[in-house]
């Protein structure tokens, strides 16, 4: 922006140059002119030279050319537009604050803060205020012709107190102007601040504090309440007038040097005497300390002898109390003695009694269990060979009744027995063929025994001799393959 600004500016003053080198062209260009004319030679300009570029007219028209005022009042009117512009840009460095003081109303409220800030121009200007943090300080007494230049410059602050001496203090205040009151800075303090405002109000406060204060107080006893009061008024008096203080600092107490030497004198005779004081102290509580130590001695070896001479009452108590009761206990112990004795000698009887006795019913019971288990094999084996007979005689039954019924069934069917034959047979044939009449049939013999065999089964007296016969044979036609 601040080369914006330049750049308008710059051009303003050109167009401003510009037309004042136009009339002043105009103007040479006329004294030329005029000089030419003087002299009566036309060609002093140069030869060669038009008269009418020269001149700006052709030679006879009559007088010389007049300055181009109309271009360069034009030129000088457009050349205030960017100067204008220009002017009306103000910018506010970092670190600053600025107000705005008008020509015709004085200072307008609000604070500029850093940045671009438009002004009429002319009319409205930016007064900038440095709002960092700055230092005032002070020198405890006047200083030497080999002080560097800083120190030159600070004021030296002397103060008198209660006796009427005089002391120099050494303050620092850390200060900075107040953003939001810089118009009432501006309108109602005295510039610069520094000097003018918070010098005299940090040298009042210390000057009227000091007569309330010795010099001792001021250099040692008091000290911080003395700096803790005179800060607080600089505080309250620069706070009301749009300054912040946010330190005040006393660095040194100057005193003067003839109070400075009695002083010394004087501290060194109360720390001597502080000194012998304490040593008094000390070796007065060694003295007691040694007392209480015998006296705690003391009453350590009569506690020692009263408690030796109480454990040893308190001992022979214990062994005559012992030996009361021992005699007894020795008595009762005897008898528990033998009481255990004939205890364990009738306990090992009775136990071998039982021992006998157990033995002689195990015997009993091992002979008689030796007979229950031959008897229970005994039938055992009676009741297995009962129940094989009965299973014989079973089987025989039903296996009579089963060839009672085969025989029984083959008489109804004389062609079954061809089909048993043929599934036995099964596995190696594959197809038999039989004649209708039965004719050259390997089995015509079996089947005619077996109808015989039927035949007779139906007489009543020889059922019991034919059916195994013909049950044997058909057996052996069967198992022949």
């Amino acid at each position: 922006m601040l080369a914006l600004k330049w750049l308008l500016m710059a051009i303003g003053f050109a167009l401003f140059g510009t037309a004042a080198g136009v009339v002043a062209y105009d103007v040479y260009l006329a004294m030329q002119f005029q000089k030419l004319i003087g002299s009566g030679d036309p060609g002093a300009a140069g030869e060669g030279t038009p008269a009418r570029l020269l001149f700006g007219r052709a030679p006879g028209t009559g007088g010389a050319r007049t300055p181009r005022w109309p271009l360069a009042a034009k030129l000088f009117g457009c050349g205030w537009a960017p100067l204008l512009l220009a002017l009306s840009i103000a910018v506010v460095p970092e670190g600053s604050g600025g107000v705005r003081v008008s020509q015709i109303s004085g200072v307008i409220p609000g604070t500029l803060y850093p940045g671009v800030h438009l002004v009429i121009p002319f009319v409205q200007r930016i007064e900038d205020y440095d709002l960092r943090d700055r230092l005032y300080t002070t020198n405890a007494e006047p200083p030497t012709t080999t002080a560097t230049t800083a120190t030159i410059k600070n004021e030296t602050l002397t103060v008198q107190t209660r006796e009427g001496l005089t002391i120099g203090l050494a303050v620092s205040v850390r200060f900075r102007l107040d953003p939001q009151r810089l118009g009432y800075i501006h309108a109602n303090l005295a510039q610069p601040v520094d000097s003018e405002i918070v010098a005299p109000v940090v040298s009042t406060a210390f000057r009227d504090l000091a007569p309330n204060y010795v010099v001792r107080e001021v250099y040692s006893s008091k000290r911080d309440e003395f700096h803790t009061k005179s800060a607080k008024t600089i505080t309250d008096r620069l706070g009301s007038d749009g300054i912040v203080v946010k330190e005040v600092l006393l660095r040194d107490v100057k005193l003067p040097a003839e109070y400075a030497k009695g002083l010394e004198g004087m501290l060194l005779k109360e720390q001597e005497s502080e000194r012998m004081e304490f040593e008094t102290a000390i070796q007065e509580k060694q003295v007691k300390i040694a007392e209480l130590q015998a006296e705690a001695a003391k009453a350590q070896q009569i506690k020692r002898a009263e408690a030796d001479a109480a454990s040893r009452v308190i001992g022979a108590k214990a062994e005559s109390d012992a030996m009361k009761y021992t005699l007894p206990l020795k008595q009762q112990q005897i008898e528990q003695s033998k009481l255990e004795a004939q205890a364990r000698k009738e306990a090992t009887v009775e136990n071998a009694d039982a021992a006998a006795q157990s033995k002689l019913i195990d015997s009993k019971a091992e002979v008689e269990r030796r007979k229950l288990l031959a008897a229970a094999d005994a039938e055992t084996t009676r009741l297995s060979a009962a129940a094989n007979a009965e299973t014989i005689r079973l089987t025989a039954a039903a296996d009579a009744e089963r060839l009672q019924g085969e025989a029984a069934v083959l008489k109804q069917n004389p062609l079954l027995i061809q089909k048993i034959i043929a599934e036995r047979l099964s596995d190696k044939l594959q197809i038999i063929m039989v004649p209708t009449d039965g004719r050259n049939f390997f089995a015509s013999d079996v089947l005619r025994s077996t109808f015989a065999g039927g035949a007779l089964a139906n007489n009543g007296d020889g059922a019991d001799q034919a059916t195994p016969a013909a049950g044997t044979r058909q057996a052996q036609i069967l198992k022949t393959k």
